[in-house]
């Protein structure tokens, strides 16, 4: 790419550079122009699609090696390993081919069976031995497995029935008089239990939306999401499937590429190419994958085999999963074993999704596609730096020439739709949305008692919301998004009246960051300076955030640095006199910080860098910070001993010398004693000390609740903490947070809330059993 950039002469790279959007069609036919007398270019083109110098195709000898490598390990007992290795295989091993008179991809599921059975992954173990059997029903190995992983289940009937497909189609006598032993036992202790052979991602996501919303003109804003009529507290709003989706590349291993949920151990790989890992077949052929039907060998069953014993076979080997019955088809023009869709970044890749999506809807009609205006989007690309143009120029037309080689003459390679590539990228700069997953928000990872880790949020994908675009951006946000697979919800997390503006957060929120953190990020990423509540009047969060203690040790007033008051003085610019000045200072702690704006007339003179905002007393900040700093590196040893496990009690103790510097230094509401009061309280937590660990547990959220609220959803995470201290200590007062805990999570999840948060049931549970 840098070597592609370079070869651009500087005149072109120096208009590209100065342009707008509407010098896209003569930018990229200036460049195209130039592309097509680069070899380079042509070269660069031939490296990303020529399936025989790709490394995403599959390899059968790349397959059996990997078999080779399973096998070994499991006859050595490491069952780990040889599920490693047997994954491995499936994901490089072609779908057509044989081994041992099997289909190859049937052995390696049904051998990855048997290693996810040895390590209780009895399920698992069960959905690979179908899998086999979809793609060779007359596997009697594959049905005798799948019996032991039923028994294991204690699906007794099916266990059974898998048995006696097994006997019918066993041709060694060993293999009969084997299976005849389990079926004796098995009738001995037959009780009836249903089993599921494939589960794929199941959201439960039917609540319905409770309110209309409408997309109206906003003044400042352009366009936003409103409601004609009041919207309840913890409401569902807005519901909604991505236009289109893609993993983000760090998750391609651990994540569902279709519906972004954490990979089972028994992954499904693409048919054709070596990239995506699905967590069922569901979602493989949701993404476009090949029908493992199309790939089934042809077995005759014994003619004397009764009408229900042929319809469970039926049910097994062919389950009503068939790419027929999805319209997606998101990965099916990248599924052809080329290097493109794993070299290209992501957004590229969401940009060719999103252009095929379109050229395929407006095929059906039997119409010429019609490229211009393809997403009703906002883009920045006037705000866009001269790097971003220029790779956003490159990449355009890289991508064009990677997808001709599915679309051919339905892409043809111009500067208007090099354009509306373009114009893409820029679309999805600034409204695509970060799909989020919870940390535990799949259950799997019990409560632990012994640690104060925040509930985390991990980026796993990029997704375009056409609804969900509209919604803009408030650092006070009065609506909350979240994701169950790849869904969008937004829920009212307050009453919002009729016809306000329903404002999401794109981000960084009041409490989280200080004001000029916010408006930077914001402006760096979304081109625009905020102008909400939150960046516009004075609120205690931003006054306390980074704010530093007042000389005077009986003086609860905060002293701001020279960044933090310009912002605030800003926001007092336009206020006339008294009553509006009040109306600003909703929050009755303000006075109590920085009583001094309620007693002067000219409000700007009080946001002076190193002055109280209560008494006027000037502050070396200078000197505090190179105190400040000086603790700051026992502390910082403290979250490095941390993250490596290790505890030494030396470095608790210095860092609770270093807490008390802070506290003389910076104001009490200041964040940074927030993040420091956890990791002492993680600190005790880890060596066992739980009391001490509650008592700066409780000091962190107090702080928190001044910089957030009581009710935001980081208290809530941070309530959780506290009361998985509490459980451990047998408390009974668990009881009263496990009623706010629920109150918050209700108010941001509503119904989902025990779904995107499990332990939320394990809490109510436990805190019954001690009130």
């Amino acid at each position: 790419m840098e070597k592609l950039k370079s070869a651009i002469p500087e005149t072109l790279k120096r208009k590209i550079a100065e342009s707008t959007a509407n010098d896209l069609h003569s930018t990229c036919s200036s460049l195209l122009q130039f592309f097509q007398n680069l070899p380079l270019f042509h070269q660069m083109v031939r490296d990303l699609t020529d399936p025989e110098m790709a490394l995403c195709g599959k390899n059968k000898e790349a397959a059996m090696e990997a078999k080779a490598k399973g096998n070994e390990c499991f006859a050595k007992g490491d069952y780990s390993n040889a599920l490693r290795f047997y994954s491995q295989a499936l994901r490089m091993a072609p779908p057509d081919v044989e081994d041992k008179e099997k289909n190859l991809l049937a052995t390696l599921y049904l051998n990855r069976a048997s290693s996810l059975h040895k390590l209780g992954f009895f399920l698992e173990s069960l959905q690979d031995c179908s899998r086999a059997l979809i793609l060779s029903p007359g596997y009697a190995k594959a049905w005798f497995r799948r019996a032991k992983a039923n028994l294991s289940l204690s699906n007794y009937k099916d266990a059974i029935s898998d048995l006696t497909v097994s006997l019918k189609i066993e041709t060694s006598l060993s293999g009969k008089r084997q299976i005849e032993s389990e079926l004796n036992m098995l009738h001995d202790q037959f009780r009836p239990r249903s089993s599921a052979m494939e589960q794929p991602n199941d959201d439960r996501s039917d609540e319905q939306l409770q309110v209309e919303l409408q997309c109206v003109p906003i003044p400042t804003k352009g366009r936003g999401m409103t409601s004609c009529t009041d919207v309840p507290l913890a409401s569902l709003i807005h519901k909604e499937d991505p236009y289109a989706a893609i993993i983000l590349k760090h998750c391609r291993e651990t994540h569902c590429a279709f519906c972004f949920n954490e990979l089972p151990a028994d992954t499904v790989p693409c048919m054709s190419c070596s990239i995506p890992l699905y967590c069922s077949l569901k979602c493989q052929l949701q993404a476009g994958g090949q029908d493992f039907s199309n790939y089934k060998s042809k077995y005759e069953f014994p003619e004397d085999l009764s009408d229900v014993l042929e319809q469970y076979i039926r049910n097994v080997t062919s389950p009503g999963i068939s790419s027929s019955n999805f319209e997606h088809a998101e990965h099916r023009h990248e599924c052809l074993g080329v290097n493109w869709p794993a070299v290209l970044p992501s957004d590229v890749i969401l940009a060719g999704r999103i252009l095929v999506k379109h050229i395929q809807q407006q095929s059906r009609g039997g119409v010429q596609p019609k490229y211009h205006g393809i997403l009703d989007l906002c883009q920045n690309y006037g705000q866009l730096s001269s790097d971003s143009k220029l790779e956003f120029h490159v990449y355009s037309m890289i991508l064009m020439c990677c997808l001709q080689q599915v679309l051919a003459t339905r892409l043809p390679l111009n500067s208007e739709i090099t354009s509306e590539i373009i114009m893409l990228l820029s679309q999805i700069r600034v409204n695509s949305m970060a799909v989020v997953r919870m940390k535990y928000s799949d259950g799997k990872q019990p409560l632990d008692y012994d640690a104060t880790s925040s509930v985390e949020q991990v980026q796993v994908a990029q997704a375009v919301y056409s609804g969900g675009s509209f919604f803009n951006h408030s650092c006070q946000p009065n609506a909350h998004a979240y994701f169950l697979s790849r869904t969008l919800f937004i829920r009212a997390t307050e009453h919002v009246a009729a016809g306000s503006e329903l404002e999401l957060s794109y981000g960084p929120q009041v409490g989280q960051w200080d004001c000029s953190e916010r408006r930077k990020f914001l402006e760096d990423r979304y081109s625009f300076i905020c102008q909400c509540s939150g960046c516009s009047q004075v609120n205690l969060s931003d006054l306390v955030h980074s704010g530093y203690h007042c000389n005077r040790s009986n003086c609860f007033g905060v002293v701001m640095d020279s960044c933090i008051a310009k912002y605030e003085r800003e926001k007092l610019k336009h206020v006339k006199g008294p009553n509006s000045l009040q109306d600003m200072l909703h929050d009755d702690n303000i006075g109590r910080v920085a009583s001094r704006l309620f007693e002067q007339t000219d409000y700007s003179c009080c946001f002076e860098p190193g002055y109280c905002l209560s008494c006027g007393s000037l502050c070396d900040l200078e000197a505090s910070q190179e105190t400040i700093t000086k603790a700051e590196i026992c502390i910082k040893r403290l979250q490095d001993a941390l993250a490596s496990c290790e505890t030494p009690t030396t470095l608790i103790m210095d860092a609770l010398k270093s807490i008390d510097i802070l506290r003389t230094l910076l104001h009490p509401f200041n964040k940074r004693i927030a993040e420091v009061e956890d990791n002492i309280a993680q600190a005790f937590c880890s060596t066992g000390e739980i009391q001490a660990a509650m008592a700066h547990c409780l000091a962190s959220i107090k702080i928190l609740e001044k910089l957030y609220g009581e009710d935001h959803i980081v208290i809530g995470n941070e309530l959780i903490k506290l009361s998985s201290i509490q459980l451990s200590m047998g408390q009974k007062s668990t009881a009263d947070n496990t009623n706010q805990i629920v109150a918050i999570f209700s108010r941001y999840y509503g119904s989902h809330a025990d779904i995107m948060f499990p332990y939320l049931r394990y809490l109510k549970r436990e805190a019954g059993k001690r009130v």
